[in-house]
């Protein structure tokens, strides 16, 4: 009888190796939630959001723009706060009117990646229209991983400005690459599933479809919310996106969605029982870079 079991347990973990047996994710199990910011380093007022959230104390993951001139401020303010994890936000476009922004490795260096002013296009469409090199953009995607890992705050993954940085498989490729030479984690390549957060959503229904989308949450995978977080003030608000599809009153649009994260209605949500927050420093450690997979490109 005891070699009857050995073998029916041999023959179950062939079986779950090969992913024919699916393991039964106890009832009990808490739900982990991914909070990550896009855009920190942007500008001012996106950094004075930045250090609202830091203060909460709970986990979350900043996406730096290395690219952009305030980077070095929100640097400063990521070394103060243990519950942040930092990673690069890979940057190709610069999209706001009378406020541009051009590539790290210098305009002479990757010409294929700018308009005539030395800036990088507004769009991905502007981008791939110019005909990039694959070699140029591999450039330009090292120098601000350089950039960031030379800045003194510890660095442990990248994720991609408007997508830019994924748009063809070659270009996620070298994004791949790069990853795996600077030892990152790829934001999404640990199967995260995205939540909607009300990005798209009215200015004033924001914390609403935040709320219910967070209920409606379902128990396999680690949950992903993307926020974009800013200050309505003057600053902010005098920024005009150039693409047709980016939303009007931007700045509005941030301080609602900073407002809907920081919200008690929301904070008490996450923080239930039910729930795990954690940031992208905390997954690498639980899973690994080496569980790392290319998601379904769409």
């Amino acid at each position: 009888m005891k070699i009857i079991y050995m073998i029916l347990f041999t023959l179950f973990l062939i079986l779950l190796s090969s992913g024919q047996v699916k393991t039964i994710v106890a009832k009990d199990e808490k739900i982990p939630i991914l909070i990550r910011c896009d855009d920190w380093g942007m500008c001012h007022s996106v950094n004075v959001a930045a250090k609202q959230v830091l203060e909460k104390g709970f986990p979350v993951s900043a996406s730096v723009m290395f690219t952009c001139a305030w980077y070095q401020e929100v640097v400063d303010l990521l070394k103060q706060y243990p519950n942040v994890s930092v990673g690069v936000h890979l940057t190709l476009n610069a999209e706001w009117k009378n406020y541009r922004w051009g590539p790290v490795a210098g305009a002479s260096v990757v010409p294929s990646l700018v308009d005539s002013n030395g800036y990088f296009f507004p769009s991905r469409s502007l981008l791939f229209g110019n005909n990039p090199k694959l070699s140029e953009i591999e450039t330009e995607l090292r120098a601000q991983i350089e950039r960031a890992v030379h800045s003194g705050v510890r660095i442990d993954y990248v994720d991609y400005h408007m997508g830019a940085a994924m748009q063809t498989l070659e270009t996620r490729a070298i994004v791949e690459k790069l990853a795996f030479v600077y030892h990152l984690a790829i934001s999404r390549y640990f199967d995260e599933v995205d939540v909607e957060n009300g990005y798209s959503a009215p200015i004033e229904n924001k914390l609403d479809t935040l709320l219910v989308n967070t209920k409606k949450m379902l128990t396999d995978g680690t949950k992903l919310f993307v926020f974009h977080v800013g200050i309505d003030d003057p600053e902010l608000s005098a920024m005009e996106d150039l693409n047709v599809f980016g939303p009007k009153n931007m700045s509005k649009h941030r301080q609602a969605e900073m407002n809907a994260l920081l919200s008690p209605q929301f904070q008490s949500l996450i923080h239930n029982s039910k729930y795990r927050l954690l940031n992208y420093r905390q997954l690498i450690d639980e899973k690994g870079l080496n569980t790392m997979k290319r998601p379904e490109v769409r």
